[in-house]
């Protein structure tokens, strides 16, 4: 049955009130590391090359650690709820102390993921000298990337601290704290690859001991920041000796799916931009800049999703399957709404949008960027709602039933689909694009439909209580 448009709107407003926070967050992180990206290559074409690739493999790390936590707002999202649902004092103080050991499981989680990360970073940089990089590149990385390693922990601390917060529903220092970490940055990128002020001139790799420190930093802001607000400080324990076993176990279990997916899809995307590149190199830079168009729209999906699967967590922990199934309408007519609204912009003015990647004189560039445009304004809704159904699978804590379609729809369907359009259709970077949409749309609807089916069965299960079944 359709949701009435009175109840769509007020849950939209709802599901903004958390949504929006997250998504301005999300765009002033791509915004920190594009501050990386414009110091490198203000150093040059060559320090560049050696700081991008360092940032590739930092990244592709980072966001697979990412993931090992990321389960952690939804379980502190259904434990609050329990919490506020108890009609006794024993029940709110076991729900409590739940929250306690999932915030101390979480920081065991990111110091084991963050160690484990670093070792494989460094381990990574000296291996890709053997798949065939430029090695004055990859000797001018590995700097770099040893100095970017221990910031891994720290990050993944603050990412502990983000899910907790963002679980209770009280993510607003996030924003505040991020923003001021462009700055901070920015300044001590300066300064370190210079030697301004007081500090040594350490040129390249003095980014990425920016990049540790305002992790480090960052992370301290936001556990201050989070001590100071009364209802979230006497649920924050961060002493992880006394993390229960199974806590630390099924947070494992449901992480664990979560870094897969993020890291099947991080290498989708990476297989694909290869295809296209051997379309030539203006196919390339077209749909690099395409891509990275979608990939800002994107953080509004990350948003959209974050806050619809922390709200299906809170939902089902009060047995009110309905309204987890209404979240799906209204997280989806957001989206559909917003990527509208981009698509729009999309074809009514291609060149104006593709400019500030592409200069005029790129004429090839330029038409195949405008054709991609088109086939973009579709790619990134599916994109939007797919990202939207593994967030609604986490409110399941169904992560290994997202990982599973997500295999499906990216490498079964999308990249076999990429490579026949093609190169057996005559579109070359065009047809890439339409395996690409073929594959992110049946991504899309076997999520959703996955959600449903897993609904149906909630639906149908007998009401119970439910306790944190790893205690």
């Amino acid at each position: 049955m359709p949701t009435p448009i009175r109840t769509l709107l007020t849950d939209s407003r709802a599901l903004a009130a958390l949504a929006v926070p997250l998504a301005l967050t999300q765009l002033a992180q791509v915004a920190l590391t594009t501050t990386d990206t414009i110091m490198m290559g203000l150093m040059g074409a060559e320090a560049l090359a050696a700081g991008g690739l360092a940032m590739v493999i930092f990244n592709q790390l980072r966001t697979m650690g990412v993931g090992m936590v990321t389960a952690v707002g939804n379980q502190v999202a259904a434990a609050a709820a329990r919490a506020e649902a108890a009609d006794t004092d024993a029940a709110r103080t076991e729900a409590d102390e739940d929250v306690r050991d999932f915030v101390r499981a979480a920081f065991a989680l990111a110091t084991l993921a963050g160690l484990a990360g670093a070792v494989l970073m460094v381990a990574v940089g000296h291996a890709v000298g053997r798949l065939g990089q430029d090695a004055s590149v990859v000797e001018a990385a590995n700097p770099v990337l040893y100095a970017m390693a221990p910031g891994l922990i720290p990050c993944l601390w603050f990412q502990s601290i983000r899910q907790f917060t963002v679980g209770m529903r009280r993510p607003q220092a996030l924003l505040r704290i991020t923003i001021a970490s462009i700055a901070v940055n920015a300044a001590l990128n300066w300064g370190l690859i210079h030697g301004t002020w007081i500090l040594p001139e350490l040129g390249l790799p003095g980014i990425g001991i920016s990049t540790s420190l305002v992790y480090l930093l960052s992370c301290l802001a936001l556990y201050a920041f989070t001590r100071r607000d009364p209802q979230l400080a006497p649920l924050l324990d961060i002493r992880i000796w006394k993390t229960r076993p199974a806590t630390l176990r099924r947070l494992t279990g449901l992480g664990t799916p979560i870094a897969a997916t993020y890291g099947s899809e991080a290498g989708f995307f990476f297989v694909v931009a290869l295809i296209v590149g051997t379309f030539g190199s203006a196919a390339l830079a077209a749909h690099t800049a395409v891509n990275q168009l979608i990939y800002i729209v994107f953080q509004t999906a990350v948003g959209l999703s974050h806050a619809a699967s922390i709200n299906v967590s809170r939902e089902l922990a009060l047995g009110r399957v309905d309204a987890a199934r209404r979240l799906k309408n209204t997280a989806l007519s957001c989206a559909a709404t917003v990527m509208a609204v981009v698509g729009a912009v999309y074809l009514l003015a291609p060149e104006s949008v593709l400019r500030p990647f592409l200069s005029p004189d790129e004429t090839q560039a330029l038409a195949i960027g405008t054709e991609l445009l088109l086939i973009a304004a579709v790619v990134q809704f599916f994109d939007c709602t797919q990202n939207i159904g593994v967030g609604l699978l986490r409110g399941l804590d169904d992560t290994k039933g997202g990982f599973h379609v997500t295999l499906i729809g990216y490498w079964l369907i999308g990249l076999p689909a990429a490579w026949l359009l093609g190169r057996f259709t005559g579109l070359d970077a065009t047809g890439v694009w339409l395996g690409l949409l073929t594959g992110l749309g049946a991504t899309a609807l076997l999520l959703l439909r996955r959600y449903h089916r897993g609904l149906a069965t909630r639906a149908a299960a007998p009401t119970t209580a439910e306790p944190m079944a790893a205690a």
